[in-house]
């Protein structure tokens, strides 16, 4: 018969070893531990568009030369304008006009009066100033009709530049009012609604016919605010205007 005891001590032990030492482990979970949170990356501009760059470039080189050609134009008219006073002026003096010295003298100091009312940073004060002294000058040479002549061009000016400063203050601009650098001398091109506002919704305050005359100091969308000849005052849509011939 055969002798199995050592051969069951010998299976038995390691199964016995493996039970004791089982006791031991750590029971270990079968679920995956979740990663870490990440850093949220913090999101980068898109890269510049280059043809949008170029195109940019290239309306702003296009609106540099218009606002060049527009001061070129602007210089030619001034000089255009002052040789003209000039020759009138140099005609009068040949003409020997009926202008009296106390007339001429009148118109001088009407002209510095104006000129003196008005703040020195004012626009045109400059002009003002040279077609002031220049009638003064004439006046020296007794050219009587030059200096009264000149004289009333500083007064128009003047009164031109101190009225668009009066219209700025008296109506407060509005948050989409832009005053103009300039008043615009204009005309209607046909029978024209001025309104109390920049917008149909606003009351019709007066009419004016066709080719009235109004000069513009401020704009807000496509509305200019306007007084006409008689000092009336209001808003007219700029589609029913245009410049003076």
């Amino acid at each position: 018969m055969l002798d199995l005891k050592p051969t069951f001590v010998r299976l038995a032990a390691p199964a016995a070893a493996c039970v004791l030492t089982a006791c031991t482990f750590t029971p270990v979970s079968s679920a995956p531990e979740a990663p870490p949170a990440e850093t949220a990356l913090d999101v980068q501009p898109a890269p510049p568009d280059p043809a949008r760059d170029a195109a940019d470039e290239r309306r702003l080189a296009s609106l540099e030369l218009q606002v060049l050609e527009k001061s070129a134009q602007l210089d030619q008219l001034q000089s255009q304008l002052d040789e003209a006073r000039r020759e009138v002026v140099r005609s009068m003096a040949r003409m020997n006009s009926v202008a009296t010295r106390a007339e001429a003298a009148s118109g001088i100091a009407e002209a510095e009066l104006v000129l003196q009312s008005m703040p020195a940073n004012a626009a045109g004060t400059a002009a003002i100033r040279t077609l002031t002294a220049q009638s003064s000058a004439e006046f020296e040479k007794a050219n009587y009709g030059g200096a009264l002549y000149l004289a009333n061009q500083a007064k128009s000016t003047a009164l031109r530049a101190r009225g668009a400063g009066a219209e700025v203050d008296q109506g407060s601009l509005r948050p989409y009012e832009r005053a103009l650098a300039l008043p615009l001398q204009l005309e209607t091109t046909t029978g024209a609604n001025v309104r109390s506002g920049p917008g149909t919704t606003f009351g019709v305050v007066y009419t004016l016919p066709a080719q009235s005359r109004v000069v513009a100091y401020s704009s807000a969308e496509q509305w200019l605010r306007v007084v006409d000849d008689s000092g009336r005052r209001g808003w007219i849509s700029q589609s029913l205007i245009r410049g003076q011939p």
